[in-house]
């Protein structure tokens, strides 16, 4: 029973990500406790030294954890997201966006998750957008989500340069708005830790800034034009 609920996590997660590739997810459902549950259980097991382990079941390598995701995985996606920081993250987040038609390259693997990051983010967009005009927000809070609404722009404005540096084959261009995205995640949370609260986009960022790290280890070590 404990397996069938661990499979049954992931596959709820592989399903939000592929419900968010075709529209964004109700906004009620964008933080909701069961998808930071998930979000947190990823973190975990991603960065946690090996074995691990979930609701008592240990699973002993990465590959354990790849062997039961829904519909297998492709090895060279294995290898290549085995290579970043969050192997699990960069599986479920990218397999959505993937093209059928391109190779499984990292190229196409840094397209993939860009993909994901610019869904993302117009997801915590959405969510935060709906906060500041929310009229049960408190006002002292609104200027932050304000700082929170730019951060997430910022992102989307450099996916966009980024995906322009890969049409133009520009590896400086694209390296510096990958790290400009490692900088610009930071700044939701930080805006309400300077100001001694709990960021209710927490759990969304976290998401988000494990996608960009990986772009960023796929982007800058492994695409070569």
């Amino acid at each position: 029973m404990e397996v069938n609920h661990f499979i049954l996590a992931l596959i709820s997660l592989s399903c939000l990500f592929s419900v968010s590739a075709n529209a964004p997810p109700p906004l009620s459902n964008a933080s909701s406790p069961a998808s930071s549950e998930l979000y947190d259980m990823i973190e975990v097991m991603s960065e946690s030294p090996s074995p691990f382990s979930f609701d008592g079941t240990t699973l002993e390598s990465i590959d354990d954890l790849l062997s039961i995701l829904p519909g297998g995985v492709d090895p060279t996606l294995q290898q290549i997201c085995g290579n970043t920081d969050h192997p699990v993250e960069c599986i479920i987040a990218t397999m959505p966006f993937l093209d059928e038609n391109a190779p499984i390259e990292p190229l196409s693997i840094l397209k993939a998750g860009i993909k994901a990051m610019d869904n993302q983010t117009k997801n915590a967009l959405a969510e935060v957008t709906k906060l500041s005009m929310d009229p049960t927000t408190p006002k002292t809070i609104v200027p932050i989500l304000q700082t929170c609404i730019d951060v997430y722009n910022s992102i989307l404005n450099s996916d966009q340069k980024s995906l322009e540096a890969i049409s133009n084959h520009n590896l400086v261009q694209l390296s510096t708005e990958l790290g400009t995205n490692v900088e610009n995640v930071l700044g939701c949370d930080n805006a309400f830790k300077q100001a001694k609260l709990e960021s209710p986009m927490k759990d969304m960022d976290i998401m988000l800034a494990n996608i960009i790290s990986n772009t960023l280890t796929i982007g800058v070590d492994m695409v070569h034009f």
